[in-house]
């Protein structure tokens, strides 16, 4: 088990539960302002296991700023700062967060909002993989990722890359070995990101 310390960073990469911007694909089966609640939700989730994994600094990556009144309650907590995610598709937003991260920190671990099974101790199995591993993923059932961690920056893994398609893991798979990576890979997790993934859920949507 990797020891408590500051040499690695979560990031959680969150848009604001805005009604109509957040979680829209679910807007036919719960509308609007229930994809907006349930962004909300997930959104506290992904920070409360990030603290409580305790493996090092957590940062909340916002969009489309952060000045939404959730984000800065959640930035209350002594150990979440705020950061932007800046202008671009999803692939520059990650790329410079991971970046950046990399600049003070030796390993950095980046998640969404969209895994409610991801948890403390998989964001604690994903630190101890970067210990003896350039790279870590934790792949979605769907054929993405819901987890990227990274000792050493690699840019092509996120330039045009089709997101939101079943070919993200395996192209990022792909990438990894191009760029001479060793990497080590999670247990599958479900998004919750199309209205028959709210079966994965646990609790009311």
């Amino acid at each position: 088990m990797v020891p408590l310390n500051t040499d690695c960073t979560v990031i959680v990469m969150a848009k604001a539960p805005v009604a109509g911007y957040a979680k829209t694909r679910l807007i036919p089966a719960l509308g609007a302002d229930g994809a907006a609640r349930l962004a909300q939700r997930l959104l506290r989730h992904a920070i409360a296991q990030a603290v409580a994994a305790g493996i090092g600094a957590v940062e909340l990556c916002c969009a489309p700023d952060a000045r939404h009144a959730v984000f800065a309650e959640l930035a209350g907590d002594s150990r979440v700062t705020l950061s932007e995610q800046g202008e671009g598709d999803l692939g520059p937003r990650m790329a410079r967060a991971l970046q950046r991260a990399l600049l003070t920190h030796e390993r950095a671990v980046l998640i969404g909002t969209d895994a409610p099974a991801l948890d403390a101790r998989y964001l604690r199995d994903a630190a101890d993989r970067l210990a003896d591993h350039d790279a870590v993923l934790g792949p979605a059932v769907d054929g993405g990722y819901t987890l990227i961690g990274l000792r050493r920056f690699a840019p092509t893994l996120f330039e045009a890359m089709p997101w939101s398609t079943p070919q993200v893991l395996a192209l990022t798979r792909e990438r990894l070995r191009a760029a001479g990576l060793r990497h080590a890979e999670l247990p599958p997790l479900h998004d919750i990101d199309e209205p028959a993934d709210l079966v994965h859920l646990h609790g009311p949507a």
